[in-house]
């Protein structure tokens, strides 16, 4: 059996600080202090993103070793797992919906369903088929109204529990749509079938990935300045279909979003190998480990003591206020994964669904 690889668990600490740092910030409210919104800007979208490119890393890590011994026993038994697991997370997402509209975890299991077609394809076949689904999105917003449904100021979606509104909210136009958002675990899956164990072939993927990210954004900021010719309307209008905000998910969006989610778990696969025996890869090892207990947590205890105390205030606190409450409740999350995986192998919600999907 393949030694963990431990910067993938400590990509996963920062992408789920990064989510509950967003979603405070949404849940909450944004007002105020222009440097904290810079900030938590920084994490909008990529932080997501790689939230589920590491998720096919992981399908790819539970497959590998029976793709590449051609063990269809193997395999079979490890895609039924993934399958119920996949369907064991859309309905605990689907559960707290009422509460949390921005969940990911019903869009994640549908994203698992179909990566799970992909295990036994060739590499090319991956890549190829997460970049034309990329392609594909812009070409769907020209004959579906990208709109329907939203209600912006509130986010709140009008329809969502119509049959139609479902699945449009799902496929097309919800918060992390399958079409395109899937590309991300599919990319996820392509990159964990490389050898993550070379240094050089990380190392490349560190280089090109941080290249191709700087690269977008400067065509984007570029294309952005030169087509609006300063007026202030159509600047608005073209960041939203240039820039590199994730609603809507247009292509610009995802080929930064995967490229800085390669490169993130580039980095810290060098790093936590470096300083492996560090006290702090070692937290955020442990933290990655129960990245679900802590993606649900956030959202049931995080989330609910702030609406306990004060519900009239939700989504008008200040974005000072949303910060720095996330990074508390990102250390206090810290502090009980290195507690508990003192006693406990797995998190809370890891133990229950393994027990589940034997």
């Amino acid at each position: 059996m393949k030694k963990r690889i431990i910067g993938i668990d400590v990509a996963r600490a920062f992408a789920i600080i990064g989510m509950i740092i967003v979603n405070f910030k949404i849940a909450f409210g944004d007002k105020g202090s222009h440097f904290f919104k810079l900030f938590a800007s920084i994490f909008e979208g990529k932080a997501s993103a790689t939230f589920v490119v590491l998720a096919g890393v992981g399908i790819a890590f539970i497959t590998n070793s029976a793709v590449k011994n051609n063990d269809t026993v193997k395999l079979k038994t490890a895609q039924k797992k993934i399958i119920k697991r996949a369907l064991f997370l859309f309905i605990v997402g689907l559960l707290y919906m009422p509460i949390w509209m921005a969940d990911i975890l019903h869009f994640y299991g549908i994203y698992m369903l179909i990566t799970v077609l992909f295990i036994s394809s060739k590499h090319k076949i991956i890549f190829n088929t997460a970049l034309l689904l990329i392609l594909l999105y812009p070409i769907l917003m020209l004959f579906l109204d990208y709109d329907i449904g939203w209600n912006y100021e509130t986010y709140e979606y009008a329809d969502f529990w119509s049959v139609s509104g479902f699945f449009r909210n799902l496929f097309y136009n919800g918060f992390h749509p399958v079409i395109p958002w899937v590309s991300f675990m599919l990319l996820g899956l392509w990159f964990g079938k490389q050898d993550l164990t070379n240094q050089s072939f990380v190392k490349k993927a560190l280089k090109v990935s941080f290249a191709i990210f700087i690269s977008t954004l400067l065509i984007s900021s570029v294309l952005i300045a030169l087509l609006s010719e300063g007026n202030p309307t159509t600047l608005i209008e073209l960041k939203e279909i240039l820039g590199t905000s994730p609603m809507p998910p247009l292509p610009i969006y995802m080929i930064s979003g995967s490229s800085i989610a390669i490169f993130v778990i580039s980095l810290c696969i060098l790093i936590a190998k470096k300083y492996e025996n560090n006290f702090i890869i070692t937290a955020l090892h442990k933290t990655g480990q129960l990245s679900l207990t802590f993606y649900v947590a956030h959202v049931l205890i995080g989330m609910g003591i702030i609406e306990f105390i004060n519900p009239q205030k939700m989504g008008r606190y200040t974005i000072e206020f949303s910060v720095i409450y996330a990074l508390i409740f990102s250390v206090l999350c810290i502090l009980f994964a290195v507690v508990w995986t003192k006693y406990r192998q797995n998190g809370p919600l890891e133990w229950l669904i393994k027990k589940i999907t034997k």
